[in-house]
């Protein structure tokens, strides 16, 4: 009996996603793969990206497997995206969907001889795509929404409710090894604490074990994303006198801050206040975020991270908006000034003062984590 030409069509198609190049838009990518397999749950979905994406591919179900991309942000490199275009040929695509919008991310594609080319129109490469839409941003605010729609027949607006959240992987043993190998785990605050380190306490959670505090200081997009290291560290040191555990976790570009922070904990805290900035990889950076008991972030990578990760997540906006790309997840607190020049968009602030960051408070950010704590009715308790 021949099976109806729908199920033919989507029986075993190979799909190839040429992926973002930030941390933050390559999380809520995700949400395309989920409606992709929703939708046709025999596909095998490949991703193009840069190989710093690779632990966070690693921990998508959806995706086979990540090829990676070779060449630099804004790199050209003709030669070599021909090169990998032919290599490509092999895999036998049925479709790629472009997530970036750029020209030169739909030349591989091309190059592989991908018969059918989806993404967006930008930047003159209407030629290069076969299945080319022209956004509608109105009816498509979210860049989630814009990320799932191309997953729809052209035409097809997902609404918020329909787009399905970033979800990470999370597997504990790993969390447990790299907690070991970052000297984090819980045995060793016991341990700690049995040599005479004797905080101030507050009523303690229901679970056993340490209360862990993760802090996310960076923001590569600039200083107005960035919360000042005096207001962390104020939010540290409340957190220590709490009996919590304070982790700084970054990248490189964020080992400054970072030190900052830890430098600027209680001297009789300090050792349980602990800098990780730089001295990590991505996965293990994941693996920590998985422990927090709960995560304050700028607008940043990070922030979608620990969304994805269904922590319980305070987010702090400066001159950026939640309005686009906010954290996909339900026990998740925003914090942000009224001031009349936010969000501005500004990757310093223009007017020197930064008073949408500096106005709010460690008292607030505190007291912000709190409360998202206290919500024990939401998915991801």
């Amino acid at each position: 009996m021949t099976e109806p030409m729908t199920e033919q069509m989507h029986k075993n198609r190979k799909i190839l996603i040429v992926g973002p190049s930030w941390v933050g838009d390559m999380v809520m990518a995700q949400s395309l793969f989920i409606s992709l397999q929703r939708a046709q749950p025999t596909a095998l979905i490949d991703v193009l990206a840069p190989g710093w994406s690779r632990p966070l591919l690693a921990r998508m179900p959806q995706v086979r497997k990540a090829i990676e991309l070779p060449i630099k942000h804004r790199e050209l490199a003709l030669r070599k995206r021909f090169n990998l275009g032919v290599a490509l040929r092999h895999e036998h695509y049925d479709q790629v969907i472009l997530l970036p919008n750029s020209f030169k991310s739909a030349l591989i594609p091309l190059f592989a001889r991908i018969p059918l080319r989806t993404g967006w129109r930008g930047e003159m490469r209407g030629a290069l795509l076969n299945d080319c839409r022209l956004l509608d941003k109105a009816s498509l605010p979210l860049m989630v929404q814009r990320f799932v729609a191309l997953a729809l027949p052209a035409g097809t607006l997902p609404q918020p409710d329909d787009c399905p959240r970033p979800e990470l992987y999370i597997d504990q043993d790993a969390v447990q090894q790299t907690l070991q190998q970052m000297g984090i785990a819980d045995s060793a605050l016991m341990q700690g604490r049995e040599q005479g380190w004797q905080p101030s306490r507050e009523p303690a959670r229901e679970s056993t074990g340490v209360q862990r505090l993760v802090l996310c200081p960076g923001a590569e997009f600039g200083d107005s994303k960035q919360w000042p290291a005096s207001h962390f560290a104020d939010l540290a040191n409340k957190a220590l006198a709490a009996d919590w555990q304070v982790v700084i976790v970054g990248s490189a570009n964020d080992a400054g801050i970072a030190t900052s922070i830890q430098q600027q904990a209680q001297p009789q805290w300090q050792h349980n206040c602990i800098n990780l900035a730089g001295r990590t990889s991505l996965a293990q950076v994941i693996d920590v975020i998985a422990s927090a008991t709960a995560v304050v972030s700028n607008d940043s990578g990070l922030m979608h991270i620990a969304a994805a990760l269904q922590r319980p997540l305070l987010a702090l906006y400066g001159s950026t908006s939640a309005d686009f790309t906010p954290p996909l997840a339900d026990r998740v607190k925003l914090l942000a000034s009224d001031i009349e020049c936010r969000p501005c968009f500004q990757r310093t602030c223009p007017l020197g003062h930064k008073r949408c960051l500096t106005e709010l408070s460690a008292e607030m950010a505190w007291s912000g984590v709190q409360e998202v704590l206290a919500d024990n009715t939401k998915p991801g308790s």
